[in-house]
């Protein structure tokens, strides 16, 4: 990303966590208990609000390519950005998989739940900064074996 962004860049991100935020709350998705009813199929409000989610978005990525050359607020050009489907891919899906499946929140409502009062919840939100220290820092030091000179010893 370019460092000349537009001045309305962060004010406008921060407007836009508060809206998804908010969205979340609204709908109660913020709430771990929906979640795992959903996931024990007696809930069915979770695809609703996703599906509706996905047509904003895919109406956005479809569109707005077409009628600009670049993102308004950071000038950077739209492109695809397609990356290998690997071990790495499935490994992290089923961590966060998993721990959805045991919280009953993903990372971004979990910010949205301290919202709502749900103070428990900075268990996850710990465990989830844990496992992104603990995956930030085994990255580091497997990418620092594999550029170390063999027979560097």
């Amino acid at each position: 990303m370019s460092d000349d962004r537009h001045a309305l860049f962060k004010p406008l991100l921060f407007v836009g966590g508060l809206t998804f935020g908010f969205g979340l709350g609204f709908s109660h998705m913020a709430r771990p208990e929906v979640v795992l009813h959903f996931l024990q199929l007696d809930d069915l409000g979770l695809p609703f609000v996703m599906f509706g989610a996905a047509i904003v978005s895919g109406i956005g990525f479809a569109v707005l390519p077409r009628i600009r050359d670049a993102a308004p607020l950071t000038g950077d050009p739209y492109e695809r950005r397609l990356k290998p489907f690997d071990r790495n891919v499935l490994v992290g899906g089923a961590i966060f998989g998993v721990g959805w499946g045991l919280s009953g929140i993903c990372p971004g409502a979990a910010y949205a739940s301290l919202g709502v009062g749900n103070v428990t919840i900075l268990w996850a939100l710990a465990g989830m900064f844990l496992g992104a220290y603990l995956q930030g820092y085994w990255r580091s030091h497997s990418r620092a074996r594999e550029t170390d000179p063999a027979g560097a010893d």
